[in-house]
């Protein structure tokens, strides 16, 4: 009983500390596109304060300012403007938007604003507040990347390993696979909880990824916030903003978390409009300064937490515009993460998925994730691959002949075989040691996988 009207007394002090204690406010003044002007705020408005804007016959309409004019602060809205007009009341929250999570949010799918959208209900307020836009921990405190993670994805297991704690970049085109490898991962991850933010998704497409690519199994121990493509700029932003904040309240409960984004691209292309509309100059590619800042901003959240926490760790699909690897979101994130994932639309196309470049994908702490005896199996599959990619054209067009050079021939005689280990239909699932043990029958190598080595020892 007494533990009980505790644990109702920290909810009821959470839920005061977040009223206001006064209620500050101004008057809408002028409105271009989404664009809304407020005056007689005083200095109680900062860049992030949140606005709610109160038309006399239409619903509250939430807002955040996103930069100064003059005497005006320039308001962008979470919805549309229905019913706002000049002199409109524009209640001001003295409080830092704040989101409260909680174990029981998982399986549960909710909007930018952490409002449920399943139709299963309300969602229960946690005890403790995470802050929207919050800060990473500080690099001395941090601690390290862990251990090798298993995805349950052989290409990813073997050539591309990912360790907990550690941020990588999916980057294709539309239409090669990364959702899908995506949820791939998300189902077959030995990490103890998704959070999985769509950011600009499109409407059709979020029952489909949720049922048939994440599963009922995946659901269970995932957290999914979702901003379609037809929602503000504000809200596509403020969901992946709201993904790192429930990541980070599991990390603090000591778990190892999955986190993942799909996609920045979609992200950055809402800060675009956030930041012309507040008068930025456009830069490359019509991107301003504020979105290469926000990226690193936003990504640096994800990773180890400190002493007594969890990690988590980050995939963030990456849109490349036109198929270009080097245009400037694609840039800049991989400046930041600690590894990449290229999926090619040519190897789409030929029917192999996931369809990763395996040549050209990179993870950052492959070297403290394998032991030697596997990475001497991947050292091997990239050399014979690498030889036939070298020779291919020559090969199809039948002008290479058997014999010529015995690398060649070789690599011949296996790149079929590891070009079948690559392709996994969404359905399967292999571990870290199995992944090897079938790399290594193929490539008629020696391998003992860590229990086999246990068994003999006893």
């Amino acid at each position: 009983m007494v533990y009980m009207t505790h644990r109702v007394s920290e909810k009821v002090k959470a839920v005061i500390d977040s009223l206001d204690t006064e209620i500050m406010y101004g008057r809408v003044t002028k409105i271009l596109g989404l664009l809304v002007e407020m005056t007689g705020f005083g200095e109680s408005l900062h860049i992030g304060s949140r606005v709610t804007l109160r038309p006399q016959h239409a619903k509250p309409v939430p807002c955040e300012v996103i930069g100064f004019h003059d005497d005006q602060a320039l308001l962008m809205p979470f919805g549309t403007l229905d019913g706002v007009g000049l002199g409109c009341r524009a209640d001001i929250h003295a409080h830092q938007p704040m989101v409260y999570p909680n174990k029981s949010w998982l399986g549960r799918i909710v909007n930018a604003l952490g409002e449920p959208v399943d139709g299963k209900g309300p969602l229960i307020k946690g005890n403790t507040p995470v802050p929207i836009k919050n800060t990473p921990p500080t690099p001395y405190d941090r601690q390290r990347v862990g251990d090798v993670l298993d995805l349950g994805v052989k290409v990813m297991n073997t050539f591309i390993a990912t360790c907990f704690g550690q941020r990588m970049g999916i980057f294709s085109g539309s239409g090669v696979g990364k959702s899908v490898l995506l949820s791939m991962m998300a189902r077959y991850t030995e990490a103890e909880i998704s959070v999985i933010g769509l950011v600009g998704e499109r409407g059709r497409e979020v029952q489909e990824f949720i049922q048939d690519d994440l599963g009922e199994e995946g659901l269970k121990r995932s957290v999914v916030i979702v901003a379609t493509g037809d929602e503000p700029a504000l809200m596509r932003r403020q969901a992946a903003y709201l993904t790192l904040s429930v990541a980070e309240y599991f990390r603090a409960q000591n778990k190892q978390v999955l986190c993942m984004i799909d996609s920045l691209t979609r992200f950055a292309m809402a800060q675009r409009e956030i930041g012309l509309s507040a008068g930025e100059p456009p830069t490359s590619k019509g991107y301003p300064p504020t979105t290469f800042s926000e990226l690193a901003r936003l990504l640096e959240r994800a990773g180890p937490g400190v002493e007594g926490e969890g990690s988590i760790t980050g995939l963030f699909s990456v849109l490349v515009e036109g198929d270009d690897h080097n245009e400037p979101v694609s840039d800049a994130v991989r400046g930041i993460i600690d590894g990449h994932i290229v999926m090619e639309r040519e190897i789409a196309d030929r029917g192999r998925y996931p369809a990763i470049n395996i040549l050209k994908s990179v993870s950052r702490t492959m070297p403290d994730c394998h032991d030697e005896e596997q990475q001497a199996i991947i050292r091997r599959a990239k050399q014979l691959v690498s030889t036939y990619e070298d020779m291919a054209e020559l090969i199809r067009l039948g002008a290479y002949r058997k014999g010529s050079d015995p690398k060649v021939d070789e690599a011949i005689k296996y790149y079929d075989q590891i070009e079948e280990f690559l392709r996994q239909n969404k359905g399967q699932h292999q571990s870290i040691d199995e992944s090897f043990a079938t790399l290594a029958a193929i490539l008629n190598m020696p391998y003992k996988n860590p229990q086999q080595v246990m068994t003999e020892s006893e």
